[in-house]
């Protein structure tokens, strides 16, 4: 059976050929948990950052435009088979980036409680503490958004739970600000992951 032809079977190959090139690589092969927990988190990054963009640049201007369409044939398949699907792998992609940040941060001691106070907690602040300080609590900003404000909100949306027309209109709302605002959160965020040793400049 062909890999390629099912998600599960992709990733899986995906996950397998990763493990094979760090053996390849690394000669003798070490085992390290904070390797593979950077390696996951950049992963389960990827994937919620990914569908937050989607949602973002495509699926809502899509249903826009699909509503605006009176002849056309509506969003209704998006809502009812695809919306559901990425909202299940964009919240769980959150839980996952979240978590295995925590690890990391939490892999050194005292690194955690510095990142999240910018350095005030032991008295020793720098750039590179600031900047993972902004990218933590952003991070957490936007992990807070998808569970407590969009999730919610959406089941609303899709029919998932009970809600009047009234109700859906108000969750569109909120959940179109929150998605919003992690949109704009994302970038200086990825700026804080990625600048030269969290350091910055670029």
């Amino acid at each position: 059976m062909n890999p390629l032809l099912s998600v599960k079977g992709s990733l899986i190959t995906g996950f397998v050929l990763a493990v094979v090139i760090a053996i390849l690589a690394g000669g003798d092969f070490v085992f390290n948990w904070l390797s593979l927990a950077r390696w996951l988190h950049i992963v389960a990054g990827v994937t919620w950052i990914g569908l937050l963009y989607y949602f973002n640049v495509v699926q809502v201007p899509g249903l826009a435009a699909a509503a605006a369409d009176k002849g056309g044939p509506g969003g209704a398949g998006v809502t009812k088979y695809i919306a559901p699907r990425a909202l299940l792998w964009f919240r769980w992609a959150a839980v996952a980036t979240f978590l295995f940040g925590c690890a990391l941060l939490g892999s050194a001691p005292g690194r955690f409680i510095d990142t999240f106070t910018f350095g005030l907690a032991s008295g020793v602040s720098g750039p590179s503490t600031v900047t993972m300080g902004i990218g933590a609590w952003f991070g957490t900003i936007m992990a807070f958004n998808v569970w407590v404000f969009i999730w919610p909100n959406q089941k609303k949306i899709l029919g998932i739970v009970a809600a009047t027309d009234e109700e859906k209109a108000s969750a569109r709302k909120v959940a179109l600000l929150a998605s919003r605002t992690n949109f704009v959160l994302s970038i200086p965020m990825l700026m804080c992951m990625i600048g030269p040793s969290h350091g910055l400049p670029f």
